[in-house]
């Protein structure tokens, strides 16, 4: 999974006695090539952590075994390497994903697009990449081929493709994965948590003190950790998407991991990082890359068409500047 989001957590103390002997439990550990982390307040009618780590790591098994690209018998890498004109049966996950994806496509253009996988590891960045290195125009050409979302058709409880596509999960698998855990969560009768995993995360509630869940947005730099802004979080996801820290240089150009489908390119704009809050973190995770691909301007126009609360990061000379729209500072304004 993606491990690129700068999402710094502010933990806090280990334990906070709160009211009515409420208590801060946490625990984490490692998923899907990264790491996840768990908060939670506990109440005399909730279970201990050991219990729900149990049923947190079991949605993350499910996830990876589902949707990793990384593993050769995982559901979606099965699909993967059919030849065209075949289906698969998948499981209700992988096809609302993959709506999902088919939806971010149409909205952007096609520049968001979850067939782009082909398109990684020739520029070096997929888990079946030979070497870094800017293609040539025959090879390049060659790729963009087998990259489409129009290729991908639902039939039942199958998914077909008619080209020999390849599906990348890795700009909203993350965030699906938390939704599923907030929902477990709030199953278990956990009112209050910080859930994240790979750096997407979702909150609810408040700490056991009355405290808000705190979570620091990070300057995009690859050299050091310094907060850029430190947002309120309680009912929604959080997503940042940035270009900065998986990259590579090649006769004095900059090539981010980034891909705009349209041009089967690395993006070259200034906008170096997008943070997306949404009741969705599913949606929070895919709408903060397409809003990357698209742009500083292209992306803050459509967030502001579809009501997206948006913070973008833009490089300027030597440093950053920064823009958040207004659905953005309503949903981060401190509350009483």
């Amino acid at each position: 999974m993606d491990n690129l989001r700068q999402l710094a957590i502010f933990w806090g103390c280990v334990l906070l006695a709160g009211c009515g002997g409420d208590t801060l439990e946490h625990f984490g550990g490692p998923t899907m090539g990264s790491t996840y982390s768990i908060q939670y307040v506990r109440t005399s009618a909730t279970p201990g952590p050991e219990a729900v780590q149990r049923e947190v790591e079991s949605i993350l098994q499910t996830v990876d075994r589902q949707m990793s690209t990384y593993r050769s018998d995982s559901d979606i890498e099965r699909f993967n390497q059919l030849p065209a004109h075949s289906c698969q049966p998948m499981p209700a996950s992988i096809l609302q994903l993959v709506r999902t994806g088919e939806q971010l496509s149409q909205a952007s253009d096609g520049a968001f697009d979850l067939t782009v996988e082909p398109l990684i590891n020739l520029w070096g960045f997929g888990p079946q990449a030979r070497q870094v290195k800017v293609p040539d125009a025959a090879t390049l050409a060659q790729a963009r081929e087998q990259v489409g979302y129009q290729h991908l058709r639902i039939d039942g409880q199958q998914l077909c493709k008619d080209a020999a596509v390849e599906i990348d999960f890795n700009s909203i698998a993350a965030g699906y994965a938390v939704d599923r855990i907030a929902e477990r969560l709030a199953a278990l009768g956990i009112r209050s948590y910080l859930a994240e995993a790979t750096g997407e995360l979702k909150a609810a509630g408040r700490k056991p003190d009355g405290s808000a869940w705190r979570i620091a947005l990070e300057e995009p730099r690859d050299d050091l950790q310094v907060a850029e802004k430190i947002i309120n979080v309680d009912g929604f996801g959080v997503s940042t998407s940035g270009d900065y820290r998986n990259y590579f240089q090649q006769d004095g150009r900059r090539y981010s991991h980034t891909l705009d489908a349209r041009t089967g390119a690395p993006i070259t704009h200034q906008l170096a990082s997008v943070t997306v809050l949404h009741p969705s973190a599913l949606m929070a995770d895919g709408l903060s890359t397409l809003l990357l691909i698209l742009g500083p301007q292209q992306g803050w126009e459509y967030a502001e068409q579809h009501q997206v609360a948006a913070f973008f990061v833009m490089r300027e000379g030597d440093g950053f500047v920064t823009r958040s729209n207004n659905a953005f500072e309503q949903l981060t304004a401190v509350k009483p």
